[in-house]
């Protein structure tokens, strides 16, 4: 066999296939980039060793747990592996670079295959990304795009990227816009540990003498908690303001949130988690305007009552650098005018 040693985070590029060897759930929640799933104990069957193992003893456990690793063993062997060369060199991990990984990296050795077992499993990962947001979070040379809600931030900071600018879009890591209304259509977050594992694949490839592009965001990004490091960073950073007439950004909101329209029950249910700060009869008005679909007249009092009231108390407060930002003004939010604003933010780069 060609390697020696045990296999580190940071080799697993000169591998084939990665494989994830743990339970289907467990994969779910968070694991390696481009890992494919071949547990060796299901769901179901992790939970029925574990309760042998309480109940009955380790020696029990694994008579049951290896007959059971062996059937899926065969299986992937029929199936996934079918069509695998002499010479695939397959990184195969579990939890913690126990049993699991171990079993599976014996049978496919057996077979004749060069495959390894990656050294302390997904936790070394997980100790990884940790240690990657801390160590890069705090040299992170970042412009901040501010704006309040519907200035078409999230839309720049993607024109940004498509002229090459580097950008690190918070809200796509956590598929949430961040506002009270920013849930994506039909999508479910992230966990917060597959959130900071996206969060540490953008920020490899990034070159630090390069300026970064980011939004404005809050701590928390839906149900999503950004890391310290990187929020503490952001909070430091230069700013650049979008400032649009109200009535443009109205209009903006009115494309962008569309889809607000399609399950009107829903925005009205989401409406009602503002009753605090905005009462009764705000919260009445809005949820009927939600259930008829007058999004014009919603999303106009919600900028004026609630956005725009938030954003000015936050950006002094939370950005350090606010008051020596510099500022770019958008005659228009279509996708011409946020070309344009793209242009303007990127001529600022060299006064900075």
């Amino acid at each position: 066999m060609s390697h020696h040693g045990p296999v580190r985070v940071h080799e697993r590029h000169a591998f084939d296939t990665l494989i994830d060897a743990r339970s289907p759930a467990e994969f779910a929640l968070d694991h390696l980039p481009g890992a494919i799933n071949c547990p060796v104990l299901d769901d179901d069957e992790r939970r029925i060793v574990g309760t042998l193992y309480k109940q009955q003893g380790a020696f029990e456990a694994r008579r049951v747990g290896g007959a059971m690793v062996a059937a899926n063993l065969a299986r992937h062997l029929r199936e996934q592996f079918a069509d695998k060369p002499a010479t695939w060199k397959p990184l195969v991990y579990c939890w913690r670079g126990g049993m699991r990984s171990g079993s599976m990296v014996s049978w496919l050795r057996l077979v004749g295959w060069d495959a390894q077992q990656l050294a302390g499993g997904y936790k070394s990962w997980r100790r990884h990304v940790i240690e990657r947001i801390e160590a890069l979070g705090p040299q992170l040379p970042l412009r901040v795009l501010c704006g309040p809600t519907g200035s078409a931030k999230t839309r720049v900071l993607q024109a940004l990227a498509t002229r090459g600018a580097q950008v690190l879009d918070l809200e796509a890591c956590a598929r949430h816009r961040g506002s009270v209304l920013g849930a994506w259509p039909g999508v479910d977050q992230p966990s917060q540990t597959a959130f900071e594992t996206l969060l540490a694949q953008a920020l490899e490839p990034l070159d630090l003498q390069r300026p970064i592009y980011v939004e404005a965001e809050s701590s928390r990004i839906g149900r999503i908690a950004v890391p310290q490091p990187l929020v503490q960073r952001l909070r430091a950073s230069p700013c650049i303001e979008i400032q649009a007439s109200p009535s443009e950004r109205l209009a903006f909101l009115l494309r962008d949130y569309a889809n607000l329209g399609d399950d009107r029950a829903a925005l009205a249910r989401q409406l009602g988690t503002l009753r605090e700060l905005h009462g009764g009869q705000t919260i009445a008005r809005w949820q009927s305007w939600a259930a008829e679909g007058a999004l014009e007249p919603l999303f106009a009092e919600l900028m004026d009552l609630h956005y725009d009231p938030l954003y000015a108390r936050s950006q002094s407060t939370h950005l350090h650098q606010w008051a020596q930002r510099q500022v770019v003004r958008a005659d228009t939010l279509t996708p011409e005018g946020i070309e344009a604003l793209a242009g303007q933010v990127l001529a600022l780069a060299t006064e900075i």
